[in-house]
């Protein structure tokens, strides 16, 4: 009854939006590999992942936000719109109130559950799991072109990819320094070499103490941790936070602890996917010079 419902919301916004003149067709491929392809360009857009709102933003799109998920606070525009939901809850009927065309899903960050749902109601989704600057710039690329405006996802992801450049050429050749990246610290949680943070720490010319581990966010237990012996521990949260060291100032011989190099670094930069993220990483390499 439910889907019912949802899918005649759908089809009377399919009636009601009529197709701009000139208007020409799109297509990109996802990071799932699925295809998209719209009759126009989106005007109607909702976004779950904050990372994903930033770079609608980013593109020149904003205008043609309806909803976002929760935590989509940057810029200060994006916190006027609609809140449809967080990885916990997406409320698609709310979704199919707001009669979008286009939706850009974070894949790992909304489970399966949240997903289905508007695939099997017809509403276009695009997923992003962006592992790597190249596919930081891709994304940003590929929804310009869903939103119509090319150029501008052309020329934001070329601004990535300098700066990115611009910082592995500043830290190439520099005396590693071994690093371990505090996720969460009960239980303790990092990532491995696959993550776009770990991938920031190698730019930097860190070393990720657990990067060889296979999954993505591994938990370890605070003895292999201190077996590591980091030199450097990082966190993301707001600059006014204070490092959550947790169990770390048991083992004052490890060589951060020991020196007290505990780098707290802006969670809205670091920890998402947008075109923030390189100033992020420069934070951490700012962390990791002073180590030296």
């Amino acid at each position: 009854m439910k889907n019912t419902m949802l899918r005649g919301l759908l089809v009377a916004t399919a009636l009601c939006v009529a197709p701009l003149a000139g208007a020409q067709p799109v297509s990109v491929v996802d990071d799932s590999g699925h295809t998209i392809r719209l009759s126009r360009p989106a005007q109607r857009v909702i976004t779950l992942g904050p990372h994903l709102t930033e770079q609608v933003f980013a593109v020149g799109g904003g205008a043609q936000l309806v909803g976002v998920s929760r935590f989509s606070d940057f810029p200060a525009e994006a916190r006027k719109l609609p809140v449809i939901g967080d990885a916990a809850a997406v409320h698609h009927e709310q979704i199919a109130g707001l009669k979008p065309d286009l939706v850009l899903v974070w894949r790992t960050g909304f489970p399966e559950r949240a997903r289905a749902p508007l695939q099997a109601l017809g509403i276009p989704v695009f997923e992003s799991e962006i592992r790597s600057i190249p596919e930081l710039a891709s994304s940003l690329r590929r929804i310009g072109v869903l939103l119509g405006h090319p150029d501008a996802g052309e020329a934001q992801a070329r601004r990535v990819e300098q700066q990115w450049a611009k910082l592995q050429a500043d830290h190439a050749g520099r005396q590693p320094v071994r690093v371990f990246y505090q996720l969460w610290h009960q239980p303790l949680l990092t990532v491995n070499r696959e993550h776009l943070i770990s991938q920031a720490i190698a730019a930097c010319g860190g070393v990720n103490v657990f990067g060889e581990l296979p999954t993505f966010t591994p938990t370890v237990s605070w003895e292999a941790a201190v077996q590591r012996n980091p030199q450097v521990i990082a966190m993301a949260g707001a600059p006014s936070d204070h490092p959550e060291k947790g169990e770390w100032p048991r083992f004052p011989q490890v060589e951060a602890v020991k020196t007290g190099r505990f780098a707290m670094i802006d969670g809205d930069l670091i920890g998402r996917m947008g075109p923030r993220f390189v100033q992020g990483a420069q934070q951490l390499c700012d962390a990791i010079d002073a180590a030296r």
